[in-house]
């Protein structure tokens, strides 16, 4: 038997068609709750038999005693209890027990209400699920495979931000530019996507790739593209916090992490000392990020 501890102070209301809400409270601590209730009959209709005993069963399970109240007086127990055998006879459960007649006149108005009212327990299906065991469903590794490296419907808002340049501000106004399409231009053309004064009339592109990564490749004449300082003819892959410079003006990329992590399948599983699959390398045809 597994045991479990609680500690409970709740006030709960639940609206009754055709009669007034029931109230009550649960409250206890350790391995004993109670709960009272302003109409007791309210807690074990007829069709809630089943589920009675099915719940009764499951408190025993985790070591746990529920005691029904009206007001000071306990009517039933069920969970960590043992019936006598005759009231195992009444109730069909060895963890359901009568505590006085009182209850039991309670369990019998609560079955010839049944015929029109419905159940109102929940099924087991509705107890919490165990936290720790078994122990795969907390460490066990995720079922469902993620393939992605980066996200799939190419989320995280990813942008370009101004951060130094002989204005700081751009010859529209602009201060931040979204990277939305499949290709963005920055130059000073008035059909580039990012004009910037001073640049050749296009100095870089951001390509968006197959792959969901952000690539920049330099298109200037003096090799002036540069992230964090180093030029990459082939391209670069940008990744959040990467200080773009071209020509004289600086920008930062910024991307949502879920979709910027850039880490194989999707991230890693189970945090940094969790198993990570390896992810292929790209096609050979195209260049690394």
């Amino acid at each position: 038997m597994r045991t479990a501890t609680i500690s409970a102070d709740l006030r709960f209301s639940v609206d009754v068609p055709g009669s007034e809400p029931v109230c009550g409270t649960v409250t206890g601590s350790g391995d004993r709750l109670e709960v009272r209730l302003s109409d007791p009959a309210f807690f074990a209709g007829g069709r809630d038999a089943r589920r009675l005993r099915g719940l009764a069963d499951s408190l025993a399970a985790r070591g746990l005693t529920v005691a029904i109240m009206a007001g000071d007086t306990p009517l039933l127990e069920i969970g960590a209890i043992q019936a006598s055998w005759w009231q195992r006879q009444v109730t069909r459960s060895r963890h359901l027990r009568i505590v006085s007649v009182r209850g039991a006149l309670t369990g019998a108005t609560g079955r010839v209400r049944g015929g029109t009212r419905e159940a109102v327990l929940p099924g087991s299906d509705w107890l919490p699920t165990d936290a720790l065991l078994p122990l795969r469903a907390t460490f066990g590794r995720a079922a469902r495979p993620v393939t992605t490296t980066n996200d799939p419907r190419r989320g995280g808002n990813p942008r370009l931000a101004l951060v130094t340049g002989p204005d700081r501000i751009s010859s529209d106004g602009r201060t931040v530019f979204p990277l939305r399409g499949e290709q963005t231009t920055i130059g000073s053309h008035p059909a580039c996507d990012i004009r910037l004064p001073g640049l050749e009339p296009i100095h870089a592109v951001v390509e968006h790739d197959e792959h969901d990564e952000l690539v920049l490749h330099d298109r200037s004449s003096d090799r002036s593209t540069r992230v964090f300082g180093d030029h990459h003819p082939e391209g670069r892959a940008l990744r959040t916090g990467a200080r773009v410079s071209v020509g004289p003006w600086v920008l930062a990329y910024r991307r949502a992490e879920y979709a910027d992590h850039g880490r194989p399948y999707g991230g890693r599983v189970g945090g940094e000392i969790g198993h990570q699959r390896p992810q292929p390398p790209p096609p050979a045809d195209e260049p690394a990020g």
